[in-house]
């Protein structure tokens, strides 16, 4: 319908806007509209909040018992699948163990390495006492585990209270050619002619001050000299090897393949330049003339060729720039096994001024398989014809053995007994003159290591009640894994009560 008003009314009407008319609309007022909760969303997001809660608590539980889990030494997982996984990726038997190493201390350096849980070495039931310290066991390592200074922190985590690392030369020397170790798995055996590789003692010595160093300034006593100093002298209260209370480091020490073995004096020098350099970072330096796998080097064994080697090693050690120290070990042969020999090594010890000796090393002789055990498979017959030396259970009674041997000489210093003139009242003032002489002698017992054979618990103690003071393992560790050690310990303790008294 068409408006009856006056165009001009219409006009007079609008409001003007920038000077134009505008039509006037009714305003109204715009309705607001206010949310109000609602029971229907609200509970789903609850209950979506509640089971992420839940599923983030279990997560976090399930990924601690699994770190919990792993990282205990008992954990079958160590043996029955670590070890046969890097069998099955590494065939050869020295890049399984470079691998095992590698992922050992990876693990170390972000604090997921293996070690013992709910310390059972505080009960003091397997204490021993080893050139004046206390230690939690009497258990240790032997040297090639851990050759080059890796890995000795990892290896203390995982039980035993002596690491023996190494063996060191004086400059690097690269070994025999590979391959150089073979598996005899039916055996839980191993054939290594290794050759003594080393990266030279100076970069060992490095790699250690950096240990000592990085210790004392976790102790906030720096990062220098000054500080590795203090460690050393014993300020922090540890021994200055194991950096660890109630453990200790040994380094293994060798002459270099190219300083030849009838040159005495120049294999003298090998020793001691390893002492100059090793021994502020060792609580036991071990004078390795043992091995099978250097050419002339178990010649050394010979008494008097020995005698001198000691006596420049025990004056080095005697030199170390340190408040106390470090013991001297000589590490001798199982295959120089007759009379004459032990008694030659015994004198040299005595005569020398060293603190003990490591009993057992591989040795070249091949054995029959044991009947517990499986036969030797056709590559394990094959195996058995390469060069090198043998390691593994078939040693153990030897090891026995030699330890009973080994004990009755280094008890007690040898008598030395002056001939007599034929005239009344000779023999009895001779008699009387060793007497005194034993009286007012300050020479200790030595300490034996026993190394060589040893798988469980029971034959620890067996070799321990042979007269050993520490029970050293290698093989075993290389089949069984980081539980080995805590293994046998158990298995001490279950033996030690059944045999307690009721």
């Amino acid at each position: 319908m068409r408006s009856t008003l006056p165009r001009s009314l219409l006009r007079a009407s609008r409001p003007k806007v920038g000077g134009h008319s505008a039509l006037a609309r009714p305003q109204f007022a715009r309705p607001t509209f206010q949310r109000h909760a609602s029971t229907a969303t609200e509970a789903p997001a609850a209950t979506s909040r509640l089971v992420n809660f839940l599923y983030g608590s279990t997560l976090l539980l399930g990924l601690g018992i699994v770190f919990v889990y792993v990282t205990d030494t008992r954990a079958s997982v160590h043996r029955y699948i670590v070890i046969p996984a890097l069998r099955f990726v590494y065939r050869d038997p020295e890049d399984a163990h470079h691998a095992g190493n590698h992922i050992l201390k990876t693990l170390w350096d972000i604090g997921l390495h293996p070690r013992e849980r709910n310390d059972l070495d505080s009960a003091k039931d397997l204490q021993a006492e080893v050139f004046g310290h206390t230690l939690r066991n009497p258990i240790a390592t032997s040297a090639g585990i851990d050759k080059h200074a890796d890995i000795p922190d990892p290896l203390f985590a995982i039980g035993p209270s002596i690491v023996e690392i190494g063996g060191t030369t004086p400059v690097p020397q690269p070994g025999n050619p590979k391959p150089r170790v073979f598996r005899l798995t039916s055996q839980n055996a191993l054939i290594n002619r290794y050759g003594l590789n080393s990266e030279g003692a100076d970069h060992v010595a490095m790699r250690l001050r950096n240990r000592v160093r990085k210790f004392a300034h976790s102790l906030g006593l720096g990062h220098d000299e000054i500080a590795e100093r203090a460690v050393l002298d014993g300020m922090a209260g540890v021994p200055p090897g194991s950096l660890t209370p109630g453990k200790l480091l040994a380094i293994n020490i060798a002459k270099n393949k190219t300083t030849p073995e009838d040159d005495v004096d120049a294999v003298t020098r090998d020793y001691v330049y390893c002492v100059d350099k090793l021994g502020p970072y060792a609580d036991i330096l071990v004078v390795n003339v043992s091995s099978p796998n250097t050419p002339g080097l178990r010649s050394l064994q010979q008494s008097d060729k020995l005698q001198k080697i000691l006596s420049g090693v025990v004056k080095a050690a005697g030199s170390v720039q340190r408040m106390e120290r470090p013991k001297v070990m000589v590490k001798v042969s199982p295959d120089e096994d007759s009379e004459a020999q032990i008694s030659g090594i015994c004198e040299a010890v005595w005569a020398s001024g060293v603190d003990g000796v490591i009993v057992g090393n591989t040795t070249n002789r091949r054995p029959e398989p044991l009947p517990h055990l499986h036969a030797f498979s056709p590559l394990e017959q094959q195996h058995l014809l390469e060069t090198g030396g043998f390691s593994g259970p078939h040693l153990f009674d030897r090891t026995v053995s030699l330890v009973k041997k080994y004990r009755k000489l280094l008890t007690e210093r040898p008598v030395d007994f002056q001939p007599v003139e034929q005239k009344p009242g000779a023999l009895e003032a001779e008699a009387e003159r060793v007497v005194q002489a034993q009286l007012d002698s300050n020479d200790q017992a030595k300490v034996i290591f026993a190394t060589g054979g040893i798988t469980n618990g029971q034959q620890a103690l067996q070799v321990l009640n042979a007269g050993a003071d520490v029970a050293m393992v290698y093989t075993a560790l290389i089949y069984g894994g980081v539980g080995t050690i805590s293994r046998i310990k158990d298995e001490m303790r279950e033996e030690m009560r059944r045999k307690a008294p009721a």
